[in-house]
């Protein structure tokens, strides 16, 4: 299984990279993640539960982060046991790049799994995968916003103003004339249905 994406946050580069590197940020973000503990340099336990259609599965696994680049991008190595259920290993890259707006989160990743969990189908799993990883991206994102409240202010007023100084969309007035024929019309259909 290989996906990709990005999503633009409103916090600075070294703002998000803290985030990341941090292993309470991360058990908040991570859907169903009950234990993201430091196990050495670099190194996690990390413990979760999945459920991928009919398999519902407790992970243990470990996370091994490789090729730092602070606060640009690392390689994440992951590697997760679910007894009966399968496995799950991969890796995934990292980047952040700053931009006028905060900074943009790039991501790819490269996973495979075994066990009863492959038995369900490709794309089954590939559709848990990718909500999962929305599922993240949108917890990070709302991380951010309570742990930086005055950035994500400032980028909804910027987004406000840009919003308000655009000419609005071509045929996106409706004109008073159509209002009217519309209610006289209505008015026209009731009368005659009683």
């Amino acid at each position: 299984m290989d996906m990709q994406g990005s999503r633009q946050l409103a916090v600075t580069q070294s703002q998000a990279w803290n985030a990341l590197n941090d292993p309470a940020v991360l058990k908040t973000c991570i859907p169903g993640c009950d234990k993201v503990e430091a196990t050495g340099d670099n190194q996690y336990a990390i413990g979760l539960a999945v459920k991928i259609g009919p398999v519902a599965a407790k992970f243990n696994g470990k996370i091994t982060l490789s090729d730092i680049n602070a606060p640009h991008s690392y390689n994440i190595a992951f590697d997760g046991q679910g007894g009966v259920a399968g496995f799950g290993k991969g890796n995934s890259t990292v980047t952040l790049v700053p931009n006028d707006a905060g900074c943009e989160m790039r991501y790819t990743v490269h996973a495979t799994v075994g066990g009863k969990v492959a038995q369900l189908g490709q794309r089954l799993i590939d559709g848990a995968a990718k909500g999962m990883a929305e599922d993240f991206f949108k917890r990070f994102d709302a991380e951010m916003a309570r742990q930086y409240p005055a950035a994500y202010a400032e980028a909804a007023a910027a987004k406000a103003d840009a919003t308000q100084g655009a000419a609005p969309p071509a045929g996106a007035k409706i004109p008073l004339w159509v209002w009217v024929a519309g209610a006289a019309a209505l008015a026209l259909a009731v009368y005659l249905l009683r």
